[in-house]
């Protein structure tokens, strides 16, 4: 009595046909939580990686479990670096930064500081970009234009010889426009006044006016306006 598969070649027996007849496994879609203060800038992050397959963006109430987090935002204020560092405290989630300016170097250290895993200028911010960020991120790895870098160690490069040498104050420690804007409170003009002054809103001036303080570890305005005056950097 002939065996029924017999004749059947090897290449079609039953183990085989059903090997190929599996389902081809589909990979694992990314979980991203989207974070931005200004709605257009959500909407424009969201329909980019809305169209990606790789990509699973998560409402609200689902954001905390993301395993990437894509924070977008015109630059690093104090709401933005209060965001990141709850951000860094979640367990699931790795932090990604889509940002239009940093306005200094110490901006950019507390992006770092803050949990930042990676760094993408708005400007350059398409989707193959935005896509590929967030899959670098979800696999572990860091991602930073190389001006940055740069600007990052020379930043870090500057806070170590200050470490070293406290009284080495020089004009390099102020940009000219915290220069300027420190100028302006000297002479006594508020918030409002300088912001006209200078053509910055109030929230820029509030902003660059804290990091002198904050950078410089100084109490105030006042207390900063006295330490320029006494270095020589207005």
């Amino acid at each position: 009595m002939t065996c029924p598969h017999a004749n059947t070649p090897a290449s079609a027996s039953p183990t085989r046909h059903a090997r190929w007849t599996t389902p081809t496994e589909q990979p694992e879609r990314v979980s991203v939580a989207v974070y931005a203060p200004d709605p257009v800038l959500y909407v424009g992050v969201v329909q980019q990686l809305r169209q990606r397959p790789e990509i699973d963006l998560l409402d609200d109430a689902d954001a905390d479990g993301a395993r990437v987090s894509l924070v977008t935002v015109d630059t690093v204020d104090d709401e933005t670096t209060a965001l990141l560092n709850r951000l860094r405290h979640n367990p699931h989630t790795r932090t990604g930064l889509v940002v239009g300016t940093f306005e200094s170097g110490d901006a950019l250290q507390r992006a770092i500081d803050s949990g930042v895993a990676a760094v993408l200028r708005r400007v350059e911010a398409d989707q193959d970009r935005l896509l590929h960020l967030v899959l670098a991120i979800a696999n572990g790895e860091g991602m930073l234009p190389g001006d940055l870098l740069a600007k990052l160690l020379s930043h870090v490069g500057s806070l170590q010889r200050s470490t070293l040498d406290p009284r080495a104050t020089s004009l390099s420690t102020l940009t000219s426009r915290e220069a300027e804007m420190l100028r302006l409170v000297s002479e006594g003009l508020d918030t409002s006044e300088i912001a006209r002054k200078t053509s910055y809103s109030e929230r820029t001036v509030k902003n660059v006016l804290h990091e002198v303080i904050t950078r410089l570890e100084l109490r105030n305005r006042a207390h900063a306006v006295g330490h320029a005056l006494r270095n020589g950097l207005i």
